[in-house]
Formats: C-alpha cells, structure tokens, sequence
C-alpha cells in the first residue's frame, strides 16, 4: 500500500520539529557535538530506505535473512568498538561478545520452538537483541574504563597486597556491569505500563492476536536481558581493565561523531 503525499509532508513536519526541538536544547545547553542527532536521524533515513528495499526481497528467503542480521552484527561491533577505543584487540572481544550472546539467545528460542523458525521471525527477534547488545557491550566497557580510573587508588591497593589484576578490579566490574543492565531491567519491569513495546505493537497491526503478540514480547523481553547479559559477562571477562582504565587512558576512549 502505498503512502500518499499529504501523509509524507505530514511526516517531514514531525520530523523537523521533533529534530529543532532537540537540537535547539543541545545547543542552549552547550552539550558537545550538538549537532550529532541530525547526522543520526539522516542515517537512519537512508539506512531505512536501504532495509526496506532489502526486506521486500530478503523475508522470503532464511538464507538472506541470515545474511542481513550478519550485515546488522557487522555494523554493531564496528559502532561498539569505536566507542571503546577501536584497537585490534578491542575489535575481536567486541566481536566475540556480541556474536556469542546473539547467536545463545537465537538458538534457545528457537531451538526451544518458543518460535517458529521462519524468516520474519528470526529478522524480528534477532535484530531486536542484535540492537540492545551492541549498547550493553557499549555502556559496559566505557563504564568500566571509567571506573577503574576513578577507583585506581584502590586498585593499587588490591595489586600491592599481590592480588591478580582481575581480583583487584573484580567489584568495579560487577558495578559497571549491573549499570549497563539497568536500561534492560527498567524496560522488562515496566513493559506494559510504562512503555508499549514495539514488537507487541507491531505484531498486533500484522494480525496477531494480543495473547500471541504478548508471548513474542516476552520472549524478546528474555532475549534482550540474556544476550546483554552475556555480552556485558564477556566484556567484562575479556577486558585488560588495569590497562584500559590507568588513569590518563579512560579519556583517551573514542567518542567519535555519530557520522
């Protein structure tokens, strides 16, 4: 079905006002890069553009299907690692640790037969998780960096008493964990409240029943949690926090421009 020009202009409206809205505040509020969520919104719209180009050809189809949420992972783990420094070493954990905690959360739903393994179902569900666990890898390293700089003295400590790095700096990780989850959490508790998930809207406007559209939520709401889980677990266990963390190395960590 096709979308008419009023709608389209109508939309354009929203948009700009929603940006100049945002941009504005940035700007009043002196926050860096204020510009960034225009360059976001952009990309989006192409990359959109792009995804339902694709999706009309790729949903019939398991094996492209497959291919399109590699091409996602691809561009999370590049999107990750540059926010945590880009170095080779970060790259392969960045990498190991979403594609372990996607690839878990996949086949246990799956596998389960919780859902059917059809082409729909496996472009919803994994590139719902994909999303979230590039965030947690995210918030998780960066936090952790910058906590074990804040906490170095106590690290020292832990080092001096002949402790192993991964001991000296094993409660600042917990921490910094438990913080990267909370977005999670928060999403799951007030699912339905709060929030109306989108894939529970979304599988009511395709047709399902609310009950059904429910159990996917569900199942995607235990996916997210899982995989970011994992994901943060990895990071966490992969990381060289001593090193990442030394004071003078936290604000050397990437924050490049969303472009």
């Amino acid at each position: 079905m096709g979308v008419s020009t009023s709608v389209l202009l109508a939309t354009a409206l929203a948009l700009a006002l929603c940006l100049t809205f945002t941009l504005a505040l940035r700007r009043a509020w002196s926050i860096p890069k204020w510009l960034d969520p225009a360059v976001a919104l952009v990309r989006a719209l192409l990359q959109l553009a792009i995804l339902a180009s694709v999706l009309s050809v790729a949903i019939t189809n398991v094996a492209y299907v497959f291919l399109a949420l590699l091409v996602m992972l691809g561009f999370g783990i590049w999107t990750s690692s540059r926010r945590l420094g880009g170095d080779a070493r970060t790259v392969v954990l960045v990498a190991i640790s979403m594609s372990t905690a996607v690839a878990v959360s996949v086949l246990t739903v799956f596998l389960t037969g919780a859902l059917s393994f059809t082409g729909q179902n496996l472009l919803a569900f994994g590139g719902i998780i994909t999303g979230n666990a590039m965030s947690v890898v995210t918030l998780s390293g960066r936090r952790l960096s910058q906590d074990v700089a804040q906490h170095w003295g106590e690290i020292e400590g832990w080092l001096g008493l002949g402790a192993t790095n991964r001991r000296a700096v094993r409660d600042i990780a917990s921490r910094a964990m438990r913080e990267a989850l909370i977005p999670n959490v928060d999403q799951t508790r007030v699912t339905g409240i709060v929030t109306m998930p989108g894939a529970f809207v979304g599988a009511v406007f395709a047709g399902a029943s609310p009950l059904e559209a429910g159990r996917f939520q569900l199942l995607v709401l235990a996916g997210i949690m899982a995989t970011g889980t994992i994901a943060a677990a990895l990071i966490m266990w992969g990381s060289d926090p001593i090193a990442a963390g030394r004071p003078g190395r936290a604000e050397n960590i990437k924050d490049p421009h969303v472009g």
